[in-house]
Parts: structure tokens; sequence; C-alpha cells
């Protein structure tokens, strides 16, 4: 893998700009959803390392997402963000075994390093060394 390939999801707009566009500066390849059923027709049609998914969603959440996703190959690295987070959220997300549960409002500095972070420990990347 060298550049992986990343899928923001989440509904609000300026926010799923925001962390896009970071990200690509970072260099990362990134798509985007605006919910879950957008974001399930992203990972069947493209190979996605991690997916960084808003649970608030309307007609797919983020949870739904991710229970959809147990049984598909090359399943990705899931890392939810919620600014209405509480302990059943949490509890669900870990049983799902997301990477992460976030809560918003996230800094991007934050949330690039647990996209590092997930990276590392789930493919074993880094990034490269510049020349």
């Amino acid at each position: 893998m060298i550049v992986p390939n990343l899928l923001v999801t989440d509904d609000d707009s300026a926010f799923r700009r925001v962390v896009c566009e970071g990200l690509v500066r970072r260099g990362f390849q990134v798509s985007e959803a605006s919910d879950g059923d957008e974001a399930l027709d992203v990972i069947r049609k493209r190979r996605v390392h991690l997916a960084l998914v808003d649970v608030h969603m309307p007609r797919v959440t983020g949870l739904d997402l991710m229970r959809q996703l147990v049984d598909t190959p090359d399943r990705p690295a899931c890392v939810l963000m919620s600014a209405e987070l509480d302990e059943q959220i949490r509890r669900e997300a870990e049983s799902m075994q997301a990477y992460q549960v976030l809560s918003k409002p996230i800094r991007l500095n934050q949330l690039c390093d647990v996209v590092l972070g997930a990276l590392i420990d789930v493919y074993g990347w880094s990034p490269s060394k510049p020349r």
C-alpha cells in the first residue's frame, strides 16, 4: 500500500469538505460520502483502507454502515465520530471493532493523528520519507 484510500462519510458537507481537504494536503487519496448508503456504494466500487464515519446520518447511520460491512471482504478499518456520543454508541461501536470512537468537535490535527495511528496499527503502513 503506497497511498492509502480514505473515505470520509458525514452529512455535514462543510465538515466533510474541511476533513477531505486536510487529508488530501497530507498526501492521502480521499473519497467522500454524505451518508452510509453512499459510503457502501464507494466501498463496493473501490478499495478503502480507512473510513471516517459520522454516527448520526440520514438513511444509513454510521453504526448501520458498520453492521453491513461485517462480512465484507477487505473491510476497511472504521473511525466513528459523533457530536452526541453516549456509552451505548461507544459500546456498540467497540463490539463491531471500530478502530476508535471520537467525540465532535474534532481538531483536524487530532483526526490526522488517529488516521496515521490506524494505518500503522491495522496495515503496518508508514508514510514515505521525503527525498
